[in-house]
């Protein structure tokens, strides 16, 4: 039995705490596969079956959509039964979607594998996943951890995007699909074995938690100190773990969105990252692809091409997280939406048959952009609603999903009624303005506790 005492236990040369995000990574990374392959595998899909561009639309909008709406229940889930069970069970529905589709005979069976388990697996991790490992495990450089979770996905489409589109335009769709199913379960021992829930079930604090013998920050990898989340009243008085153990998943999700609802902030956040999710996933993550191969560019190439954008989002998101820590994130908000509505705007002069430098200039902005607006957004909610701010960003991010939902049957149906996609990106560019100035109207004032009356900003 070691005789060291805790508090020295507690400096080591890796806090444990990274290790869990770098497991966190991998498996966010692992279920991203999914995430860029619509894109690549409508067209050869298309010129199997002779699907329409709208019936292949409506089976990625179903799975966008549940990807977003299980989101804040997923939060709940892994509140009650944990975080390893809900993720390896999320990744288990990932690989059998993915692998499964490889059976399909009827554009009816895409809904079931593309919308609902494939769905209903990633939406079962998303970014309330990475929200829930930072809050838990983080007290110094949330924005920086959760910049980096973030960029998880990213990585996973830069990873999985060129191989799928290259092995859909040689083999065909069905080994690609296979190569993301068997991606999804892999990921499933690694987290079984070293996910954690909370620190305590390793004997250590969060990252950044206080000494209680000296009131400082302990465990940091470095000699600055960084500024800590502190706990406030709204954070440690109204669900304490033992309290979320003993309440319904779907009890805490709803309570968290009745309680959001009545105030204008969540409006301005759900709104405006309905659009991010809109100008994304929605419209370029699907959409790009048939775009671009309609003005004579190959598959594999535009594909290449979004992979670009996987690189520099991971630059653009860890940055974001640094930048949340430092500056107001409703100003980093307003600057991304309007970079990202003057790249919308601009799209179709720059699609051609050949990769040129205005387009690459395009793809690098349009990259640093892509998700850099969840670490302000995440932290918004955080500040706004306390210790209820990952469930309240749950509901944020399935408003992100809608929106992708949204655009990406849209997208498809404006390309089916016009023979193009203009209008489209010119649709998302205006509603890039919209979530600017939405942005810019969020209070930042800590609401109280959902069980009592609200004290702050009630909506008219």
């Amino acid at each position: 039995m070691s005789t060291t005492p805790p508090a020295q236990r507690r400096h080591r040369r890796i806090h444990p705490a990274w290790w869990v995000a770098a497991v966190a990574f991998i498996a966010l990374l692992a279920a991203a596969g999914f995430r860029a392959a619509p894109g690549a595998l409508m067209v050869p899909l298309h010129a199997d079956f002779g699907w329409s561009m709208s019936s292949m639309s409506l089976a990625v909008s179903v799975n966008l959509l549940l990807y977003g709406l299980t989101a804040p229940f997923a939060a709940a889930l892994m509140d009650r039964f944990g975080i390893r069970q809900v993720v390896a069970a999320a990744l288990a529905l990932v690989a059998l979607g993915a692998g499964g589709s490889v059976l399909m005979t009827a554009s009816w069976q895409l809904l079931i594998f593309w919308g609902v388990l494939i769905g209903l697996g990633t939406g079962s991790m998303a970014l309330v996943f990475a929200a829930t490992v930072a809050d838990r495990w983080f007290l110094a450089r949330r924005g920086l951890v959760m910049g980096i979770l973030t960029a998880g996905s990213a990585t996973g489409q830069l990873i999985f995007l060129p191989p799928v589109a290259t092995i859909a335009e040689s083999t065909g769709w069905k080994p690609a699909s296979l190569l993301i199913g068997i991606a999804a379960m892999a990921a499933v021992p690694l987290v079984w074995f070293f996910l954690r829930d909370h620190p305590s079930d390793l004997g250590v604090l969060p990252y950044g938690a206080p000494d209680a013998s000296t009131d400082r920050p302990t465990d940091l990898d470095d000699a600055t100190e960084p500024e800590v989340d502190t706990p406030t009243t709204a954070e440690s008085g109204p669900t304490t773990s033992a309290e979320r153990r003993g309440t319904g998943a779907a009890r805490r999700a709803f309570t968290g969105l009745f309680f959001a609802a009545r105030h204008r902030s969540f409006w301005a956040l759900a709104i405006a990252f309905a659009i991010c999710g809109a100008t994304t996933n929605g419209l370029i993550g699907i959409h790009f692809i048939p775009s671009a191969h309609d003005h004579g560019m190959p598959a594999s190439t535009a594909a290449g091409l979004l992979a670009v954008v996987g690189i520099f989002d991971i630059v653009g998101t860890v940055f974001s997280g640094w930048l949340t820590d430092r500056f107001d994130p409703r100003i980093l908000l307003v600057a991304y939406y309007t970079f990202r509505g003057v790249g919308l705007l601009l799209l179709p002069w720059l699609l051609s048959d050949t990769v040129h430098p205005s387009m690459i200039l395009f793809i690098v902005v349009y990259g640093l952009d892509w998700v850099a607006t969840v670490p302000p957004t995440a932290a918004l909610c955080r500040e706004i609603f306390g210790d209820n701010g990952t469930i309240v960003f749950g509901w944020v991010f399935a408003a992100h999903q809608i929106g992708a939902a949204a655009a990406a049957f849209a997208a498809g149906a404006v390309r089916d009624a016009f023979g193009e996609y203009t209008y489209a990106w010119w649709g998302g560019a205006a509603m890039c303005v919209i979530a600017a100035v939405l942005s810019f109207a969020v209070k930042r004032r800590l609401i109280g506790d959902p069980r009592e009356p609200a004290t702050a900003e009630a909506a008219a």
